[in-house]
């Protein structure tokens, strides 16, 4: 079994996560400061050289390490973008049967599932945002803010609206994952058509944000930026590609010499189908279910559901288990003058439904 290619660095850079991290996922907007797990080395101190030590740390190709040595900052950037797009991984799937657990990501790696095309797509997705935004924040000693029309960095940095360098993004991060190799290899060009479609997700969603500058809120001068929108949104965009994601077989293109990527002939018809769309997440083997403990996954025994909408679904016709619980919670919340809501703590009890094993 052939080693994962290049492409597959952030999603092998979330196996380096500890497995506490699976079950702890928040509501990210993409705005927050991360902070690197240890897993993938801990952040070393302010000083000079310790780029080095972090970049060393990492689960990177000697050509990546060297790359990542030459660029101080990109070592704090990859975690962060590893962090990221397994909470959002994680979230976007919460009620899935396969939740993006750590447990089995190395045997889905290699394998052409679903699931596969979007750890691709969503990794790739948060390593362009991540470096987008670590330029504008200045975590990047070799880019700043976007090269935006009419708006100098110096510009930026006093009015305080520094727009994240998307270009500067996507043109190192093609270099860092290397050039597109396997053009016979049916795996790495629908893993290189993947990373491409959550690059592409990142692009939909720059926004141009502009403020005004003025005697009592005239925007007699305005100032416009590029804005990358929260992660959140690009996340959904790449959930829905994975919900109509397309099965795909290859043919060789005599034109261009290489290998193209087509849907399956449909039965009985001698031509083959349709070429994916640039924007659609492509898979090549159907998924198992996930419902038992497997190389891909733990399986959803002791999973928590919703007796209304997921547990019949989430359980596979195992049934449920069905707990007794009290949770405190706000109550007779009143109005205090003059800024502040004054609350009392009140406990009920409540039902829980975990999938039975």
């Amino acid at each position: 079994m052939r080693p994962p290619p290049a492409l597959a660095l952030a999603a092998l850079c979330l196996l380096a996560l500890p497995a506490s991290a699976a079950a702890a996922y928040f509501g990210l907007t993409g705005r927050e400061v991360l902070t690197p797990f240890p897993g993938l080395g801990t952040a070393a101190p302010a000083q000079v050289g310790a780029h080095l030590k972090q970049c060393d740390l990492l689960k990177l190709s000697r050509r990546q390490k060297q790359l990542c040595r030459r660029e101080p900052g990109l070592a704090e950037t990859l975690q962060d973008a590893a962090h990221l797009s397994l909470l959002e991984c994680q979230f976007q799937f919460r009620h899935e049967r396969w939740n993006c657990s750590l447990e089995g990501r190395t045997g889905l790696l290699k394998r052409g599932f679903k699931e596969t095309a979007f750890l691709y797509a969503v990794s790739a997705a948060a390593l362009t945002h991540t470096l987008a935004r670590a330029c504008s924040a200045g975590r990047m000693e070799r880019c700043t803010c976007d090269d935006s029309p009419g708006l100098e960095s110096r510009q930026a940095w006093q009015w305080g609206v520094c727009g994240d360098n998307l270009k500067y993004s996507t043109k190192f991060l093609n270099n860092f994952l290397g050039p597109k190799r396997g053009s016979k290899d049916l795996r790495a060009r629908a893993d290189a058509h993947n990373t491409q479609v959550g690059i592409k997700a990142v692009k939909s969603g720059l926004r141009t944000t502009c403020k005004c500058h003025g005697v009592s809120g005239s925007c007699a001068v305005r100032t416009c930026w590029k804005q990358l929108s929260p992660f959140r949104e690009t996340g959904q965009v790449l959930k829905l590609r994975y919900d109509s994601a397309v099965k795909v077989s290859s043919a060789t293109n005599e034109a261009l010499g290489r290998l193209e990527l087509w849907a399956p002939a449909r039965p009985g018809s001698p031509t083959k189908g349709p070429a994916p769309r640039p924007g659609d997440l492509v898979y090549m083997e159907d998924s198992p279910s996930f419902c038992r403990p497997s190389k891909y996954s733990p399986g959803t025994g002791g999973r928590v559901c919703s007796r209304e909408a997921s547990c019949s679904s989430l359980c596979c016709g195992r049934g449920y288990d069905t707990q007794s619980r009290l949770a405190a919670f706000s109550c007779h919340c009143q109005v205090q003058w003059c800024c502040y809501v004054e609350c009392q703590q009140c406990v009920r009890e409540e039902l829980v439904y975990t999938c039975k094993h």
